[in-house]
């Protein structure tokens, strides 16, 4: 959709992909593209039968009858941000891994592709591209590792028997290749966590912005409410020099308070500095903002009850319009604020 901000008006709109499978949040890049990712793993029809004859059981799975399913899904793929192009290839970017996928964030100064994973106990990846700006061209994919603890949960769920991660505490980070890109099993987070990668609660939403990224939890904390942690690169990242400085991993907010955030979702950074996250809640759905010192108060409430999920926040990179999509009767909005209230 273009959309003029000053005469809030939309000029023109165009489908840019198909043939892909259950979109999710994606991300932007430093390059003007857009990253698309894949929330499915739902397999090819002849992966299908091969694991039938291998079983020798007809498969529990039922296919997905919006699927393509001459195609496996599962994978990112990128978008040129232009009116001009129009249709894009669908070209998977199968370096970045088969997973559930859900957001990306992309280090401008180092190239570098984050990436969140939706499950209860997924990871945090990396992608190090070999020519940073060009995906297709592939690189290394690795997990998130706490040094210094094996398998490390994050989640601080009750009764897990495991130490609970501290909040707000800046810990060192390093990183532990994968091999197993493919991850046609849909596999790669056990494998990885026994090897000594961290978990995380349902990795959702995902940003970038001034040496930060910012990463949401739904499911994650005490009350299974949310949680929103800081990523803050190495200044060598991605390269033999990071264990110079070591990348840090702060658990920013975890409210466990339900009338403070309810499974905190996709979100982005305001032009004034806070961050903007959506809600997933069960029934009523907030916007809410969360200043630098961790003060939450909220910007709006959706009128659209029950499954009605507010998403893909994101605001204009030359006007400070407010772009959001509520899933449910499937609407977009621009809002245009004012804003000057909550500038910090």
């Amino acid at each position: 959709i273009v959309y003029n901000p000053k005469s809030c008006e939309v000029e023109s709109d165009f489908l840019s992909l198909a043939g892909t499978a259950r979109n999710c949040a994606g991300g932007p890049t430093p390059w003007n593209t857009w990253i698309t990712c894949e929330e499915t793993v739902i397999r090819k029809r002849d992966e299908k039968d091969e694991e039938t004859a291998v079983k020798g059981r007809e498969t529990e799975e039922k296919p997905d009858p919006w699927c393509h399913l001459e195609h496996a899904h599962g994978y990112n793929f990128e978008v040129l941000a232009t009116s001009e192009m129009g249709l894009c290839d669908p070209i998977p970017l199968k370096d970045m891994s088969r997973f559930n996928h859900e957001a990306v964030a992309v280090d401008s100064s180092s190239g570098v592709v984050y990436q969140t994973e939706d499950r209860d106990d997924g990871l945090i990846t990396r992608f190090i591209p070999n020519e940073p700006g060009n995906l297709p061209a592939g690189g290394t994919l690795q997990a998130l590792v706490v040094k210094g603890s094996h398998s490390c949960d994050t989640r601080n769920w009750p009764d897990t028997g495991k130490p609970k991660f501290p909040v707000e505490e800046t810990l060192d980070v390093e990183w532990l290749t994968i091999e197993d890109v493919d991850n046609r099993e849909d596999r790669m987070r056990e494998v990885a966590y026994k090897a000594g990668s961290a978990c995380f609660a349902r990795g959702e939403g995902m940003w970038y912005d001034d040496h930060k990224i910012y990463f949401a939890y739904t499911s994650g904390g005490i009350a299974k409410s949310g949680q929103v942690f800081i990523y803050r690169p190495s200044p060598f990242e991605g390269t033999e020099d990071e264990r110079k400085q070591f990348e840090t991993l702060p658990l920013f907010l975890s409210p466990n308070n339900t009338q403070l955030l309810q499974y905190g979702d996709n979100l982005t950074v305001a032009p004034w500095g806070d961050l903007v996250i959506c809600e997933d809640g069960a029934e009523q759905q907030y916007l809410r903002g969360i200043t630098p010192d961790g003060k939450v108060y909220t910007l709006a409430m959706s009128s659209y009850l029950g499954n009605s999920e507010i998403c893909g926040c994101c605001f204009a990179p030359n006007h400070p319009t407010l772009f959001l999509n509520i899933q449910k009767p499937g609407i977009t909005l621009a809002i245009t604020g004012p804003w000057d209230s909550l500038r910090s």
